[in-house]
């Protein structure tokens, strides 16, 4: 009975792992026209008007979903796969082949294969989240040194149009 549910996983699996990447791949399509058409034009207006900067955080969602969730499904249903294939799925039934039942034993090389395949996919996984987690820091703290730098860059300027400094205030 348990090795019927676990040969469902790896179709569940990999239907959402279909459906995320059919997201992303749908947001794409959207946004990718709006984003050549601001490209085109020169007019520092149109790029507030097009609807890649109103839909940033679904672009956003794109993204986390296609990269991270897409990859962790990915070596998830790597490893549920193993264990179906290297399992014996007819464990404690006739073969068709032979007249005697086969029941899994803790030595059996199957399970063992199953069993390599997790100790191995477990530590991509880990390395995997940590550098996702790392890089995606990396260019927060990008971003926010760019936008302080800016607003620096605005102050500068607000003082050389008023011709003194009146103070910043710190955000």
């Amino acid at each position: 009975m348990v090795l019927m549910e676990m040969q469902y996983l790896p179709r569940v699996c990999t239907t959402v792992l279909v459906a995320v990447h059919l997201f992303a791949l749908l947001i794409s399509t959207c946004i990718l026209p709006n984003v050549e058409a601001v490209s085109n034009i020169h007019n520092l207006n149109s790029v507030s008007e097009s609807p890649h900067e109103r839909m940033h955080h679904y672009i956003e969602l794109a993204w986390g979903f296609s990269t991270a969730l897409g990859i962790l499904l990915f070596l998830a249903e790597v490893v549920l796969l193993c264990w179906i294939k290297f399992l014996p799925v007819d464990s404690g039934t006739v073969r068709a082949n032979c007249s005697t039942p086969s029941p899994v034993q803790p030595g059996y090389s199957g399970f063992k294969a199953a069993l390599a395949s997790t100790i191995i996919m477990v530590p991509v996984g880990l390395i995997f989240v940590v550098f996702t987690i790392h890089f995606y820091r990396s260019l927060v703290r990008h971003k926010t040194e760019r936008h302080h730098e800016e607003i620096e860059e605005l102050h500068k300027l607000k003082v050389q149009l008023d011709g003194h400094d009146r103070g910043i205030q710190n955000v």
